[in-house]
């Protein structure tokens, strides 16, 4: 559905974007991730067709951005960080002007108006101006015009900013319900917003892609030792060095609170059962023993680290992920 080929975006003697390449399948919800500056908002404004590449391709439903933009605005529904809304319309009169930009009229406008209403629960403000309603209540309306006219792409830029947590859980359920009807490029900086709606995750990191795979496969990658937390009752003197006795344990670390112990373990080992033989015979009393997986929040932190240049981890884990990318998605050489 979205097709992202080699793209470069030059400013002068500053390349914003060097040779990204991703793609988007049907139905498919990505994550677009990146600190500030890594080139984030360039792409999606090369996608959306609000200017060219300097270099590279992007086909959106398979229409080029370059040569055909009128047909991809025609199929994509964009919500940009700041919602563009007019201040001096009702939520009702900038539906429907939205609605009318895009062609639409009659039945199907109403009918159109009145589900993107629903979906963004926006039935009591519908009326009101919006210049006088909430920061998350605009939001909400930018969003309800990028749903407007049903498009088989979306691309939302921080799309839960100024939202309360209900309302939040409400819109995330909204973007995971997309999935399968709509092709959905998600850019946040809320790292477990990602992890609830998101399939597969794109790392931007100094204009380069840096990694492209689930969340879950790119812990695993990363991951260079298992992590195991064991909370104890008591705590005798001798309970770290039996620990480390046990086959495949390479260190033993104090927990963040009393009695917790952290057990680093050889990665592809798991020292469960092993450790709790340990705790019980011992008679330490066994209150917890968990594992510990690494977040995404682990993952970006350390692929994008290095902002002058990609150190050998991050090009070693971008050819890992593209190895283990499903064969029907294209991903960068």
């Amino acid at each position: 559905m979205i097709d992202v080929q080699n793209i470069t975006k030059r400013y002068g003697h500053h390349t914003a974007i060097d040779r990204v390449t991703f793609s988007v399948a049907k139905g498919e919800v990505l994550a677009f991730l990146g600190p500030n500056g890594a080139g984030k908002t360039t792409t999606m404004r090369i996608l959306t067709c609000f200017m060219p590449a300097t270099e590279g391709t992007v086909r959106v439903a398979g229409f080029d951005c370059a040569d055909q933009p009128l047909e991809v605005k025609r199929r994509i529904g964009y919500l940009p960080e700041t919602p563009p809304v007019y201040q001096e319309l009702t939520v009702t009169e900038y539906l429907t002007f939205v609605g009318q930009l895009r062609g639409m009229g009659g039945r199907n406008l109403t009918s159109a108006l009145d589900q993107s209403i629903g979906r963004l629960e926006l039935g009591s403000v519908r009326h009101r101006l919006i210049g006088n309603l909430s920061r998350g209540y605009r939001q909400r309306v930018g969003l309800a015009q990028a749903l407007l006219h049903d498009p088989p792409v979306l691309i939302l830029d921080e799309p839960t900013i100024g939202l309360d947590p209900k309302q939040i859980i409400e819109i995330r359920e909204l973007i995971k319900s997309l999935a399968g009807s709509h092709s959905v490029i998600l850019s946040t900086h809320i790292l477990p917003e990602a992890t609830a709606v998101c399939q597969r995750v794109v790392i931007i990191s100094g204009g380069r892609i840096v990694a492209e795979d689930s969340p879950e496969q790119l812990s695993a990658r990363l991951r260079q030792s298992e992590k195991i937390s064991v909370t104890l009752k008591s705590f005798p003197v001798d309970c770290n060095a039996k620990l480390r006795e046990i086959p495949g344990v390479l260190n033993v670390f104090p927990g963040e609170r009393a009695g917790m112990l952290l057990i680093e373990c050889a990665l592809g080992r798991d020292l469960r059962d092993e450790i709790a033989r340990v705790v019980v015979s011992n008679h330490w009393g066994l209150l917890e023993l968990r594992t510990i997986s690494m977040t995404l929040e682990d993952v970006f932190l350390r692929l994008t680290r290095h902002e002058d240049g990609l150190p050998q981890q991050l090009e070693h884990t971008q050819a890992t992920a593209h190895k283990g990318a499903p064969a029907s998605q294209e991903t960068a050489p």
